[in-house]
């Protein structure tokens, strides 16, 4: 059955399960002091679906989701969220989109979605890859999609034989690689990452990724930009001289463009212990930032961490599964938790 947006008319099932989830969202998702935040994470918005990237939304996608957020929850700028949480003031049923990395289409083809329904969002940007860069992990998607069929022998590069009979072997080959390699070093990751793209001898765009002005357009357009580092390394891989510079380094660069302070962070890949250390959330609370995001599952409530704060990723495909996945998560409030 075809899936309409949520300002259009849903049929059948799709139309029952949503006024049966409606009310159920009114009442387990209180405001006040018993509130809690769900933030969504996305990183791309496709015009159209891409058999290479099956998690990202294309943009009906999007819209749908979208139009769900703005008609059953009240959603708002992470940084008032936030401060909201604490403050015991909340409403009921809040949430925050939030972006990480500072892809091209999310001006392109989510921004004006999220203009038109009147959602808000905050785009956190790696900055070392506006105007025209490419991060290692398009650069293997991209790559293997631009390679002819038969089989790849990356065995001199230190991985194996890969199958590209078709889109189903080269989606498991981008995801093998993609963990394999996810874990080096930033310069390993790049150097690898960079031999696959030269063995595809076919030119890269310069248009992936944001252009500065860009995101000068985001922030005109009323929204929030936070930090996520220069070259987006996994933090805990670095030592702490490096991590600090990654992270101040990304804040002051956008602060110079954007004429004001940037009070809000995204940690790369983001699971708390593995990707980032506590040394690193106390980088982030000295450099001044008022909150920051994981990517630890669940909500926030009033006893989490302002500088480590859940996010979760909406995968589901049909509005009526969405609903209920945002119903279902608000069950789980996220770790850590902040110290009394």
């Amino acid at each position: 059955m075809e899936q309409k947006g949520a300002g259009e008319t849903l049929q059948g099932f799709e139309k029952a399960a949503l006024s049966m989830l409606e009310p159920l969202a009114s009442l387990f998702w209180p405001g006040g002091r018993r509130a809690r935040l769900s933030v969504l994470i996305y990183h791309r918005v496709l015009p159209s679906s891409d058999p290479l990237m099956p998690g990202e939304p294309d943009a009906a996608q999007f819209r749908w989701q979208m139009e769900l957020l703005a008609r059953y929850f009240n959603p708002l700028p992470l940084a008032e969220a936030a401060r909201r949480l604490w403050e015991g003031t909340l409403p009921p049923r809040a949430v925050s989109v939030t972006f990480d990395d500072g892809y091209a289409d999310n001006v392109e083809v989510a921004l004006p979605i999220l203009q038109q329904v009147g959602v808000p969002a905050t785009f956190f940007i790696a900055t070392g890859y506006l105007d025209g860069g490419w991060m290692w992990n398009d650069k293997v998607i991209e790559a293997l999609r631009r390679m002819p069929d038969g089989e790849l022998d990356l065995t001199e590069e230190g991985l194996e034989v890969c199958s590209l009979s078709n889109t189903a072997d080269r989606l498991t080959a981008v995801e093998q690689i993609l963990a394999r390699l996810k874990y080096l070093s930033w310069e390993e990751r790049e150097a690898q990452a960079q031999v696959l793209a030269q063995r595809c001898r076919v030119p890269l765009s310069n248009s992936l990724m944001m252009t500065s002005s860009q995101v000068r357009e985001l922030h005109q357009a009323g929204m929030e930009i936070g930090a996520h580092t220069r070259n987006h390394p996994i933090l805990a891989s670095l030592a702490r001289v490096s991590a600090e510079q990654e992270i101040a380094a990304s804040k002051a660069w956008l602060e110079d463009l954007l004429g004001e302070s940037v009070r809000l962070f995204a940690y790369p890949n983001g699971k708390p212990g593995k990707d980032y250390l506590q040394e690193h959330v106390d980088i982030v609370r000295g450099l001044g930032f008022e909150a920051a995001v994981s990517t630890a599952w669940g909500v926030a409530s009033s006893r989490s961490d302002p500088w480590q704060l859940p996010r979760f990723t909406p995968w589901d495909r049909t509005p009526s599964r969405f609903m209920m996945r945002l119903l279902w998560n608000y069950r789980s409030v996220g770790v850590p938790l902040r110290e009394d």
